[in-house]
């Protein structure tokens, strides 16, 4: 089919505007007219940036006053068009791009490409995702420059008119030569640390050195005193040289900034901004916080830093990625540990133990999404954008993808510098001669497009499959920290397992690396599809994580190949899975019971039970550290019966009687080991101090107030 032109027809009732870019992309404006809203075939244009603006020019005065944005299908022109909306009469209607060259039309197989744009102009037609809190920043642009003396005094000289300048000399400082003139505080000392993020650093050292920079007024007389030379113009003293004259001490006299007798002290200063120009940095972090640069020695980089650090000035904001639910956190419960993987994994340590909780400081979080990912109980979410967002792109996506006869969908999730890798090989692609090695992404691979590729996880992977897509793969670039790399892998580990437990056969779930120069583009065209979900699921992705896995994993089971299993064999980690209790061992001291987050362990309050409901376990552990007699073990499986929302008894006791007055209270297991243990105890020594162990607690309290030859009951039915 023909692809129209502008001049071909009339403009039709459409919020999306495609250009072939000057005729590089195969593109059927017939084809592409559902995904883009139009009515009748969509106005193809080819030089929407040049001679074809008064196009854009005219959408923006059609699409005044209308709730749905304005798409431009080009990236590369986002700030012309948005200059040519900021100056016109329509700067208020909305503009979102959507990049369909790189990722599609740039290819060799462009021909066959029409269904990914298709899926593409649709989910870039959606609504923004919902706004959520923000977290503020404010900076007054106070600058620490922390590390080598003579580079330190070097960058202060040259920011002290842009920033509020402070200098802490902790290395070189003998090489360093303090300016005659006193813009900005120079100090000095040594073991720096550095907490905090950008308007709220925290900056702490050890002030050491018998001349204090603050006092000294730079008069040379403690310089030209010593008979050593152990004092340069950095005004500190050489303790290696100094033999003990004191005659900088009276040099200096009144002004009494030399004194070897001041004891170590420890300093704290606030900052709004630090540069560490350290040899190693003080913080080693993967993501460190906003307003912190550790350029190391190299010049060109200590200048894109401070660069950066110059604009640092004003009050910031951005969203607040996460969610927390502390009440189904399965992080500890009374000291006992369980569930760490939010803490594990964060590279910029904003995620910390907080009693039975954790906490998580909103101006550390980078948004990586990392901690959502591994949650086994969805305490920790990611909240901008949240699942359900996100899965309606997906959703989206994958419903035009197939109704405009697509087939074998590959969802591959990327971030920023993903997105680097997808367009220079849609450039390589466009530049390459025939039968060459340049070849951009298959024409089935739908890109998606996220803050941090590790901030989608099982549920959504899971989601996409019952959608209807045949694989999901995550795009590792290598700048991602190595924990996010590992989790992904071990959740892609999981959610394969389940899959293909279900029956579907191929590899559906896994990593596409492009780390030391992997390629990764090679790797995705090998990929032979896997067998895709026969139904694709109409429901939106939940919110809560277990209830968008169990709402793909029972989708994805009733339209399996064949009738799946009752039970699958799940890889150590899942979160799904049973408990095996040794009976033997167990005394149905509950303690597991008031452990566990979830509520999947319960009592019974008529008899001495351990109850079970498997739908409800995130195999946190809690319930293994707690049992004072190591009786539960760990099973990670995904129990696909009905019996799975049941209760199940996992073990249960004959009950003890109280041998005073006869009334049930706990087991006969646990007494015994009880009297068993405590038995050669000196607080219970003697028979009448052991028996009480058998009583209840009132007839225990009433026993030790009376006569202890008393009769009881057992002597009465005599």
């Amino acid at each position: 089919m023909r692809s129209p032109s502008t001049d071909e027809s009339a403009t039709p009732l459409s919020r999306c505007l495609v250009c072939n870019c000057n005729r590089t992309m195969p593109l059927d404006g017939g084809s592409l007219a559902e995904a883009a809203g139009a009515t009748g075939a969509l106005a193809i244009h080819r030089q929407l940036c040049g001679a074809e603006l008064p196009a854009f020019e005219a959408a923006l005065a059609g699409a005044a006053g209308e709730a749905e944005p304005l798409t431009v299908a080009c990236t590369q022109e986002a700030a012309l068009f948005g200059e040519v909306a900021a100056g016109s009469a329509h700067a208020q209607v909305p503009l979102r791009f959507v990049n369909i060259r790189e990722t599609g039309g740039w290819s060799s197989q462009a021909a066959q490409a029409t269904p990914k744009i298709a899926a593409l102009l649709a989910a870039a037609r959606l609504p923004e995702p919902a706004p959520v809190e923000a977290v503020e920043y404010k900076s007054a642009g106070t600058l620490v420059i922390v590390g080598d003396g003579a580079a330190a005094i070097a960058w202060a000289e040259r920011l002290a008119g842009k920033l509020d300048v402070c200098v802490l000399m902790t290395e070189g400082i003998a090489a360093a030569e303090l300016p005659s003139a006193r813009r900005y505080p120079v100090l000095s000392g040594a073991n720096a640390r550095v907490a905090g993020w950008l308007g709220a650093f925290e900056v702490s050292w050890q002030a050491a050195n018998p001349i204090d920079l603050e006092a000294c007024v730079r008069c040379n007389a403690c310089v030209s005193a010593c008979p050593e030379g152990a004092i340069g113009l950095n005004y500190q003293v050489d303790l290696d040289k100094c033999r003990g004259h004191r005659a900088c001490v009276a040099a200096c006299g009144t002004v009494g900034a030399v004194d070897f007798a001041r004891e170590v002290s420890v300093r704290k200063e606030k900052f709004d901004l630090v540069l560490d120009l350290s040899r190693e940095p003080l913080l080693r972090l993967h993501q460190p916080p906003q307003g912190y640069c550790a350029p190391g020695a190299d010049p060109l980089a200590q200048a894109l830093a401070a660069a950066e650090l110059a604009t640092l000035v004003g009050e910031f904001e951005k969203p607040r990625y996460f969610a927390y639910n502390p009440r189904i956190c399965a992080h500890s419960r009374s000291k006992k540990a369980g569930c760490n993987r939010c803490i594990d994994v964060c590279s910029a340590q904003a995620i910390a133990a907080d009693g039975d909780h954790v906490r998580v400081e909103p101006h550390l979080c980078m948004g990586c999404g990392g901690c959502a990912t591994v949650c086994p109980s969805g305490a920790m979410a990611y909240a901008y954008p949240s699942a359900p967002d996100t899965g309606a792109r997906v959703r989206a996506m994958l419903a035009q993808f197939a109704r405009s006869g697509g087939r074998d969908a590959l969802l591959l999730i990327h971030d920023a510098h993903g997105e680097k890798l997808i367009d220079a090989a849609g450039r390589a692609a466009r530049a390459a001669r025939p039968g060459s090695a340049g070849r951009g992404l298959p024409a089935r691979v739908l890109p998606l497009a996220v803050h941090h590729v590790a901030s989608a996880g099982l549920d959504l992977w899971l989601c996409a499959l019952a959608y209807g897509a045949s694989q999901v793969r995550m795009l590792i670039s290598g700048e991602e920290a190595p924990e996010y790399a590992q989790a992904l892998a071990t959740q892609a580990g999981i959610g394969q397992a389940i899959v293909a437990g279900l029956g579907y056969a191929g590899e559906h779930i896994g990593l596409i690396d492009a780390a030391d120069g992997a390629d990764w583009l090679s790797a995705i065209h090998a990929l032979a599809p896997a067998q895709a979900c026969a139904r694709p699921a109409a429901w939106n992705v939940a919110a809560s994580k277990r209830a968008a896995l169990e709402f793909a994993i029972e989708h994805l089971a009733r339209h399996a190949p064949a009738a799946p299993p009752e039970s699958i064999a799940l890889p150590a980690g899942a979160p799904f899975g049973t408990l095996e209790v040794d009976r033997k061992a167990c005394t149905l001291c509950l303690a597991c019971v008031g452990a566990c987050p979830a509520a999947a362990l319960a009592d019974n309050p008529e008899t001495p039970q351990l109850r079970f409901i498997e739908r409800n376990c995130v195999q946190c552990g809690l319930c293994a550290s707690t049992c004072p007699e190591d009786a539960i073990r760990l099973v990670p499986r995904l129990n696909l019966a009905e019996e799975v929302k049941k209760h199940a008894v996992l073990g249960e006791a004959e009950p003890f009687h109280c041998v005073r007055c006869g009334k049930a209270f706990g087991t006969r297991q646990m007494i015994d080991s009880m009297t068993a243990r405590l038995g050669t105890h000196s607080m219970f020594a003697g028979a009448a101090a052991l028996k009480r162990l058998q009583m209840c607690a009132d007839c225990r309290v009433v026993d030790m107030m009376s006569n202890s030859g008393e009769a009881t009951i057992f002597d009465v039915r005599k």
